[in-house]
C-alpha cells in the first residue's frame, strides 16, 4: 500500500485525505486509517478512542450540521455523499464553508469547533468516523440550520426533498455569540514563583493549586474524588509548575511523603488524564535527577541516564518516567530557577546591603534559569510545533559556581566581589549536620546540554545579561 495524500481547505484544521484504494472483480481493499502514514502525510496524532458507523438507507438522507467538541477522521465504508462543513470557531475564519463530494476512497479530518454535516447520494450509504474523545451524556454543542442564507450551502437534494430529522429542521440560524471558544490552558501549581510568571504570560488560563488562594481554587492531585470532578477535557495545554522543592526536609519522613506526593505522583496523574483526554502536558523538571558526574562541556544531555541522589531527586526522576508516558508531553529540564519571590539572587542581594559577608560553595558548578526564560522556552515549543520529549533548558553561558554567582550580585550591589568567599559542599553539610539539621546530597555539575531545544530555534539568553535585568 502507499501513502495516502493531504489536502488542505479554507478552513483551517480541515484536510482531506485520498486513501489509496485497490479494487478488483471481488470489491475493494483500503486502509481507511493506518496511524503511521497519516501521521507521515501530515495529519494530526488525534488519538482516536471510539469508533462510529450511521448507516443510512435510502439516497436523500441529510445529517444536520453538528458542531461536536472533539476531533473526527471522516470516510466511507460503502455509498457516497455530499459533506458540508462550516466554521464554528471563534476568529476570522467563523462561518467559512467547504463542501465535497466523498466516495470510500476519501476521508475528511474535521478539527473541534467545525460544524459537520452530510447528504446521502446513494442507498444503503455507511458513513463511519473515528472521534477523540468518549461521547457523554448530557453533552451540548451548536448546530446550524441547513438551509442557513449565510452559509448557504448548495445541497445536491434540494432540502425539500431530502430526508432529515425533527430535530435537524429546527437548528438554529448562524450566531456568532455560540462561536465556539479554543480550549483552554490550566496551570498547576499556580502560586509558585515559575506559577506566577507562567500566569503573567497566559493571563487567560485557569489557575490551581495545592491550597486555595488569592482566588485560586485547590486542586490536590492525590485525590482521586477532585480530579475526577475537574473538567480536563476543556483543556488543551496544562502546564504543571507544581513541586515541593524543598531539597533537605525532603529527607525527613514528612518531606519524604510530600515530595513524592508533588514530585512523582501528581506528574502520574497528569501523565494519566494526557493520555485520555489528548491534552498537552508541560512539566517543569531539575538537573537534580543527575548525579552531576557529567563532563562540565557539554553537560548533562537529555538522553543521560537517570542518577539521583537525594530523595527530592529521586522523586523528580520518578515524575519525569511517568510524564515521559504522555504521548503530547514537553518535559524541561532546569537548574537554578530565579523568579519572584524569596531564592538564592535576593538572599545574596539582601545580604549584600545588610553587610554581610557570606561564605558560598564554589564546588558545584551550573547556570542560572530566570523563570522568564522557562516561560519563553515554553511558548516557543508549544506554538514553534517541536517535536514532543524532554528538552534542557537554562539561560547560557559559562557555567558558574554559586560563589561565583553570588559575587557577580555583590558587585552589581555596590560590594566587592571579595567579600564573598568560598566554602566546599562537604564542609558546609557539615555545618548543617552539626546544627541536627537535615542535608540533602547535591549534584556538584549541574550543567546542561542546551544543543537539542537550540536546534530548534530557540535561542536562550545569556545568564549575566539576564541577572542584570533581574536586579535592575
Amino acid at each position: 500500500m502507499t501513502l495516502p495524500s493531504l489536502e488542505t481547505t479554507a478552513i483551517p484544521g480541515l484536510v482531506v485525505v485520498r486513501l489509496d484504494r485497490r479494487e478488483d472483480d471481488r470489491g475493494f481493499f483500503k486502509e481507511n486509517w493506518q496511524r503511521e502514514k497519516m501521521l507521515a502525510i501530515g495529519l494530526p496524532d488525534f488519538g482516536p478512542v471510539q469508533n462510529n458507523v450511521s448507516f443510512n438507507s435510502e439516497r436523500g438522507v441529510t445529517r444536520g450540521i453538528h458542531t461536536e467538541p472533539w476531533d473526527k477522521f471522516i470516510s466511507l465504508a460503502t455509498g457516497r455523499i455530499f459533506g458540508a462543513w462550516v466554521d464554528m470557531r471563534e476568529g476570522e475564519t467563523f462561518g467559512t464553508t467547504f463542501t465535497l463530494e466523498m466516495d470510500t476512497s476519501v476521508a475528511v479530518f474535521v478539527p473541534r469547533g467545525v460544524g459537520n454535516s452530510y447528504q446521502t447520494l446513494e442507498d444503503a450509504t455507511a458513513y463511519t468516523y473515528l472521534v477523540n474523545e468518549h461521547w457523554r451524556p448530557g453533552i451540548s454543542y451548536p448546530a446550524l440550520a441547513l438551509d442557513d442564507a449565510t452559509v448557504a450551502i448548495d445541497w445536491p437534494i434540494p432540502l425539500d426533498e431530502a430526508i432529515i430529522s425533527e430535530k435537524d429542521q429546527n437548528n438554529p440560524a448562524l450566531d456568532p455569540t455560540t462561536a465556539i471558544a479554543p480550549k483552554k490552558t490550566l496551570i498547576v501549581g499556580a502560586l509558585g514563583q515559575l506559577g506566577r510568571a507562567l500566569h503573567a504570560a497566559h493571563p487567560d488560563a485557569d489557575r490551581v493549586d495545592i491550597f486555595a488562594s488569592d482566588g485560586v481554587p485547590a486542586l490536590d492531585l492525590t485525590d482521586a474524588q477532585a480530579v475526577g470532578a475537574w473538567p480536563w477535557h476543556e483543556y488543551a495545554v496544562v502546564l504543571n509548575a507544581a513541586a515541593y522543592t524543598a531539597v533537605d526536609a525532603a529527607e525527613t519522613t514528612e518531606g519524604r511523603v510530600a515530595a513524592w506526593a508533588a514530585n512523582a505522583s501528581g506528574p502520574a496523574t497528569l501523565s494519566r488524564l494526557a493520555r485520555e483526554h489528548g491534552f498537552t502536558l508541560v512539566h517543569y523538571s531539575s538537573d537534580y535527577v543527575f548525579d552531576g558526574t557529567a563532563p562540565l562541556d557539554p553537560g548533562h544531555t537529555e538522553d543521560e541516564p537517570l542518577s539521583p541522589l537525594g530523595v527530592y531527586a529521586q522523586s523528580k526522576a520518578a515524575g519525569d518516567l511517568a510524564v515521559g508516558l504522555a504521548p503530547r508531553h514537553y518535559l524541561l529540564r532546569t537548574s537554578w530557577v530565579i523568579g519572584e519571590g524569596k531564592n538564592f539572587v535576593r538572599t545574596m542581594q539582601a545580604l549584600a546591603e545588610k553587610g554581610v559577608s557570606p561564605s558560598v560553595v564554589d564546588d558545584q558548578v551550573g547556570r542560572l534559569t530566570f523563570t522568564d526564560e522557562l516561560v519563553r522556552a515554553t511558548r516557543h515549543l508549544l506554538e514553534s510545533g517541536a517535536d514532543f520529549g524532554t528538552y534542557n533548558i537554562s539561560n547560557d553561558g559559562p557555567a558558574m559556581s554559586w560563589r561565583e554567582i553570588a559575587q557577580a550580585v555583590f558587585g552589581r550591589s555596590g560590594r566587592s566581589a571579595e567579600d564573598v568567599s568560598g566554602t566546599s559542599t562537604t564542609a558546609y553539610a557539615e555545618g548543617v549536620l552539626a546544627r541536627g539539621e537535615p542535608f540533602a546530597p547535591r549534584p556538584l555539575n549541574s550543567a546542561m546540554s542546551l544543543e537539542k531545544i537550540k536546534a530548534t530555534g530557540y535561542k536562550p539568553e545569556d545568564a549575566i545579561a539576564a541577572l542584570d535585568r533581574y536586579l535592575g
